[in-house]
């Protein structure tokens, strides 16, 4: 497998974490780890925000989490209504890094709550 190297060169801006990052996806033994996510239908993703003034790369601090609400994405503190759809290796352990803001929805005469997305 192969991944295209469409713009390494622009690469160069980022901060350390991140053109660490951009570089390892090319890494042999990372490249199996994506093999092996993609039988689970899973991906690998550079965790970044952006400056809302310079629009520069950042990396996402340990207590923000991106969030998808309403269509939009923002980063906010980590709630309990989301639905984890991005984790991260932190403190020796999986953590949600992406989530999906939801609510819950009961249909007539059933037992399961539906999770539908924030509109």
């Amino acid at each position: 497998m192969t991944i295209a190297n469409v713009a390494q060169r622009n690469a160069r801006g980022l901060p350390q974490d991140l053109r660490t990052a951009q570089e390892a996806i090319h890494l042999p033994e990372v490249q199996e780890m994506l093999r092996k996510l993609s039988e689970y239908k899973l991906g690998i993703f550079m965790p970044h925000m952006h400056n809302e003034q310079t629009g520069e790369f950042q990396s996402i601090p340990d207590e923000i989490m991106q969030v998808e609400s309403g269509l939009k994405v923002s980063f906010q503190p980590t709630k309990d209504r989301f639905l984890p759809v991005g984790w991260f290796w932190r403190s020796g352990a999986a953590a949600p890094l992406s989530v999906c803001e939801m609510v819950a929805e009961e249909r007539s005469g059933d037992t399961e709550r539906y999770g539908k997305h924030t509109m």
